[in-house]
């Protein structure tokens, strides 16, 4: 006796189908599972035999194969519990042979309930390709909510996963999830600074990664962390593609409109930052950051290795993590912005308390960073301690109004470019239209030793970006200068 079920696995982002066969033969008693399962997939026979005892059928006195197929393909986590146990249900005569065209996916308690298991989304977009209707526990139905293309029901045992499966009951109503109103500090609340909210705008409106320089307490958390709210809502597209990041991760579903906003901590693992884990590898803080802002608050506490593993991503816009059981590429259109004292004290340089860091001290402090990772940030500003008057002078621009010349800008890129700046290569700078001024100005900087060779096709992105937001369609002297301000400091 025969039976299968449709589920899916995660590898990477991608969902992919997973057939759940179940068969029933002569032989000695006993349950086996086959087609790479890890410990926990293993562990199935036990939850899955208590659970169907719970629901008044008897488990086979037989010999129970079932086999996940594609076999090369590594099955992780306990989601298999489900489809486990209706597949097996079907090979016993429990369910009618139109009963199993479904998918399915799920954790099975003892006593038959079901739980929420890593993967909803991607089950439910297997689904939907192959035309099928998908049974999930409740708090996954969740994965998919705002996605009127996904037809999913809900279950809540496996006894009540059987009626749906016979047709004889409706899944359990979904209720709508509200969107999650982010806290995003208004740019408003940053008094003063105006060379770093000038910068703060232009990274917003190409993209372009940033790195804040100055003392404790000068407002270069606020700033970053009010990033998020100058950003244009992302698009159908760009929300897809994070709730798929975030779904693979096993992580509540974020914001449907917002970019994400993650500033892991200098403690961080390298599994944990960029992605790893046994098995099967999931994505870390900066692919979790995809389509949004990474934020590296005191960036001279991250280890040299944690920096060094952002350079690909930063370049290339995705992560390779090779492990054991599978290598997979994950998205990783991130912006990064950094934060970091001048010096161990953070004193250094500063209007009014004088640095207690002695030159050896200050030296082996900017050795943590590496010139090629700095030479990354298209954006690098001092942002110094305010006065008193700053203090109390009044409020700044609000982050609505920024916005709307951030999104003015992005829609001129993408209508004259097709992308945002960060992302133009040298020959698509090449061909942009620069004034003789700009020229001169450019090469009058590369002579003094300002630039490297990346470093001049990142002013000249930035200088574009600067050029967007005036509204300008050649890029002149003066936004050349603006670019090389914003990038080197004192």
């Amino acid at each position: 006796m025969n039976a299968a079920i449709t589920s899916s696995a995660i590898i990477g982002v991608d969902p992919h189908p997973v057939r759940v066969e179940a068969h029933i033969g002569g032989g000695k008693p006993g349950f086996v599972i086959v087609g790479l399962p890890d410990a926990a997939v293993r562990e199935a026979t036990e939850r899955v035999r208590a659970a169907i005892a719970s629901t008044s059928n008897t488990f086979p006195s037989k010999r129970v194969v079932v086999n996940l197929s594609p076999a090369d393909l590594p099955k992780v986590g306990s989601a298999y519990d489900l489809p486990i146990a209706l597949g097996v249900l079907a090979a016993n005569g429990k369910l009618p042979p139109g009963a199993t065209d479904i998918v399915a996916l799920g954790e099975l308690a003892l006593d038959g309930g079901v739980r929420p298991a890593r993967g909803g989304l991607g089950a439910a977009l297997v689904a939907r390709d192959l035309g099928k209707p998908c049974l999930l526990p409740l708090q996954s139905v969740a994965e998919t909510a705002g996605r009127q293309d996904l037809g999913v029901q809900a279950v809540r045992s496996l006894a009540h996963a059987m009626e749906v499966a016979r047709g004889l009951h409706p899944g359990d109503p979904v209720e709508p999830v509200p969107p999650e109103t982010p806290d995003i500090p208004d740019l408003a609340d940053v008094r003063g600074q105006p060379a770093a909210r000038a910068a703060l705008e232009v990274s917003a409106a190409g993209g372009h990664h940033l790195l804040f320089r100055g003392p404790p307490g000068s407002g270069k958390t606020m700033l970053a962390r009010s990033m998020p709210g100058l950003l244009p809502a992302l698009d159908d597209h760009e929300a897809h593609e994070v709730a798929l990041v975030w779904a693979a991760a096993g992580r509540p579903r974020p914001a449907p409109s917002t970019p994400p906003f993650r500033a892991p901590h200098h403690s961080a693992s390298m599994a944990a930052f960029v992605g790893g884990g046994s098995g099967v590898p999931t994505p870390g803080e900066v692919v979790l950051a995809h389509r949004g802002v990474l934020f590296l608050d005191e960036l001279g506490e991250y280890p040299p290795q944690l920096l060094d593993a952002l350079r690909a991503p930063i370049e290339d816009g995705s992560v390779v993590v090779a492990r054991q059981g599978a290598t997979v590429e994950f998205p990783c259109q991130i912006q990064v912005i950094a934060a970091t004292n001048p010096c161990p004290c953070g004193f250094a340089g500063d209007r009014t308390k004088p640095c207690e860091c002695s030159e050896s001290m200050k030296a082996r402090y900017q050795r943590r960073f590496s010139g090629p990772l700095l030479d990354r940030f298209d954006l690098r500003v001092d942002v110094p301690r305010l006065r008193v008057s700053e203090l109390t002078g009044p409020p700044g621009e609000c982050s609505a109004d920024v916005r709307a010349r951030v999104t003015a800008a992005r829609r001129r890129q993408f209508d004259a470019r097709g992308r945002l700046n960060r992302e133009l290569k040298r020959r698509d700078l090449d061909d942009l239209e620069w004034t003789d001024t700009a020229v001169r100005r450019l090469a009058d900087a590369a002579s003094d030793d300002l630039l490297t060779a990346r470093g001049w096709d990142r002013v000249r992105r930035v200088a574009r970006t600067v050029a967007d937001l005036s509204g300008s369609v050649p890029a002149d002297g003066p936004h050349i200068d603006a670019a090389l301000r914003m990038r080197v400091t004192s």
